[in-house]
């Protein structure tokens, strides 16, 4: 058996799915887990954490996620609006008022978390030492121009997505995001979850690969890869740099918008707990506050001519799309890039998570099949063309 963990009755062709990863899709070290109605059904984990050692994956594993950043600043957000604490279409200037400059006094969080506000990246080049400093970057997106007319085009706000909604955070409670999530959220669901990592979660790191075939790269001179990099600070994919992302000194900072670490059950649980609540416990957002986020906002080919590659926002989630069939209208999700996987569906009281470490291609279908598998346990209507 190539992994370990469990699958309640009713969810064997899930474990079978992720089986077949390893024994059909190169998959190298890798876990998923499942909730259902709060309960977890599903908790599965196998394979290599570190390929250069060949340090077996555990029960307590974790690995960078990369964009799944995203959802947990984005659902800190959504808590905080829902506390009647963060307006989500006020100008992000009413609670940061040096950002009102050179266009900016109308782009609203909501603008932000739909990656429409204009301002992908901070074009003044900053140091390694800069980015981990967190201030140089808000003082740089201060002093950022949009790129179009806020609100009215759609790209990718790699990094610049997690320093604007997290100084709001900052300056709505003091904390920075990945703190205020720990305080607010992650401690008390126990999560395995982190924007920051602890530096003594270092030894359960699993490091990451490259998956062979992976297409180059485009230009560094492209606009969502000068977003994605910062400029050419942070290398992608180029893992094993000393600011890569197998890097600690990348990990154990905070990148809001692609720094996370987590194992899969955190991220389940997460996602679990927003749609449901955990064991009993209460939702941590609501009906309404799903209901709002999974409007669609945005998505589409790119102000900067990127192709449609079929992902559609709503605010601060994914949203059921050509880029990721889901159950239905009400899941709201996020991915990382190289395969990592996490959704919610409060229609099917579902919180799902799938990472791995070996990254995938552009014909991934690792997490679509397992998407597919839990969409035939759970009851969800067959989507045509979709994995499973």
């Amino acid at each position: 058996m190539p992994y370990h963990g469990w699958a309640d009755e009713g969810f064997g062709a899930f474990a079978d799915e992720f089986a077949r990863n390893f024994a059909e899709r190169g998959e190298l070290g890798a876990a998923a887990a499942v909730f259902v109605g709060g309960r977890k059904v599903v908790d599965l984990w196998g394979g290599i954490a570190d390929d250069r050692t060949g340090r077996q994956w555990q029960e307590d594993t974790v690995l960078p996620v990369m964009s799944l950043a995203k959802a947990v600043v984005s659902f800190s957000a959504h808590l905080l609006a829902q506390q009647g604490k963060l307006d989500l279409d006020a100008p992000l200037a009413d609670y940061w008022p040096e950002f009102a400059r050179h266009g900016k006094e109308g782009i609203t969080t909501r603008m932000v978390l739909a990656h429409t506000a204009g301002i992908p990246l901070a074009e003044r080049q900053l140091t390694f030492e800069e980015l981990t400093a967190w201030t140089p970057v808000i003082r740089a997106l201060e002093e950022q121009k949009p790129l179009w007319e806020p609100g009215t085009a759609y790209e990718y706000h790699a990094h610049a997505f997690g320093f604007l909604v997290g100084e709001v955070i900052r300056r709505l409670t003091g904390h920075t995001p990945g703190a205020y999530f720990r305080a607010a959220i992650g401690d008390a669901l126990g999560l395995r979850t982190w924007i920051g990592m602890p530096r003594e979660e270092v030894p359960r790191l699993a490091r990451l690969v490259e998956a062979e075939g992976r297409a180059p790269m485009p230009s560094p001179d492209l606009l969502p890869i000068r977003a994605l990099t910062m400029n050419g600070v942070l290398p992608f994919p180029g893992l094993d740099d000393p600011h890569g992302y197998n890097s600690p000194a990348l990990l154990t900072a905070e990148f809001p918008g692609a720094g996370a670490v987590s194992s899969a059950c955190g991220l389940a649980t997460l996602y679990a707990a927003v749609a449901t609540g955990v064991d009993g416990g209460p939702r941590l957002l609501s009906e309404d506050t799903v209901t709002d986020a999974v409007v669609p906002l945005s998505g589409g080919p790119s102000w900067s001519g990127f192709p449609d590659l079929g992902a559609r926002w709503g605010t601060g989630v994914l949203i059921d799309s050509a880029f990721r069939r889901l159950l239905g209208p009400r899941s709201f999700a996020h991915s990382g890039a190289g395969g990592q996987f996490a959704f919610g569906d409060d229609e099917f009281g579902v919180g799902f998570a799938y990472t791995a470490n070996r990254m995938g291609a552009r014909d991934d279908q690792r997490a679509e099949r397992l998407i597919g598998a839990l969409r035939k346990c759970v009851g969800a209507p067959e989507v045509p063309g979709a994995g499973g």
